[in-house]
């Protein structure tokens, strides 16, 4: 994939520093749900080189801020969808910080552990 194919360099940069930039995601499940990415166009957070991975998580400390001053979310999940088998649609790494809210869920234990159904029931 080349710079010019990449469907996130589009959208309106929320913020942005050295090695990543943020954008709301285009397909929000919640209210503020953003995606934080690298500039450097890599399928996977894991061939990033170590300076691009800690920018891309002190960018996201910075949007965790701008979500809560403007959503006033109750928690967030953080998640990377890495690979074709674990959900990954968009060939350009990125993270999603998806804001939650009070009662968004009937029970939101277990979190991330919900993405394979009937999994995540340790709690019972």
């Amino acid at each position: 994939m080349s710079l010019k194919e990449s469907p996130f360099l589009d959208k309106k940069i929320i913020i942005e520093n050295e090695s990543a930039f943020a954008i709301y995601d285009g397909f929000p499940i919640s209210k503020g749900h953003s995606l934080i990415i690298p500039k450097r166009i890599v399928s996977s957070i894991f061939d990033l080189n170590d300076e691009e991975y800690n920018q891309i998580f002190l960018l996201l400390k910075n949007v965790r801020k701008i979500l809560k001053d403007k959503f006033n979310p109750d928690g967030f999940n953080i998640g990377v969808n890495n690979g074709k088998y674990a959900g990954q649609t968009i060939d350009h790494a990125h993270v999603h910080i998806i804001p939650r809210y009070k009662d968004d869920i009937k029970d939101p234990r277990g979190g991330v552990r919900n993405i394979i159904p009937d999994k995540s029931g340790y709690l019972k």
